[in-house]
């Protein structure tokens, strides 16, 4: 497995995480597919060029956890900032 694999996967279980868990959204299919055709993506460029894939997949990782993918439901960061201001609950 490349370095990359772990981070793009964890990249888009966060995503379906976030929207279909935390927010009760049915699960929207294009976001498994994706993932793994971008895991797959990243293993080729890995070969190619091993330190800037690894850094383009923390990059993209980051961007997922800081940004909202659907205008209508929050970031992993502001949904976690909301479950600790309601002091977990």
């Amino acid at each position: 497995m490349s370095q990359t694999t772990g981070i793009i996967l964890a990249t888009g279980a966060i995503t379906v995480a976030n929207q279909s868990v935390f927010h009760d959204k049915p699960v929207n299919w294009r976001i498994p597919i994706a993932t793994g055709l971008a895991a797959l993506a990243f293993s080729g460029a890995e070969r190619v060029w091993p330190k800037g894939a690894v850094l383009l997949a923390w990059t993209g990782m980051i961007a997922v956890l800081m940004t909202r993918t659907d205008p209508g439901t929050p970031s992993p960061t502001e949904s976690a900032l909301s479950w600790w201001d309601k002091g977990g609950k």
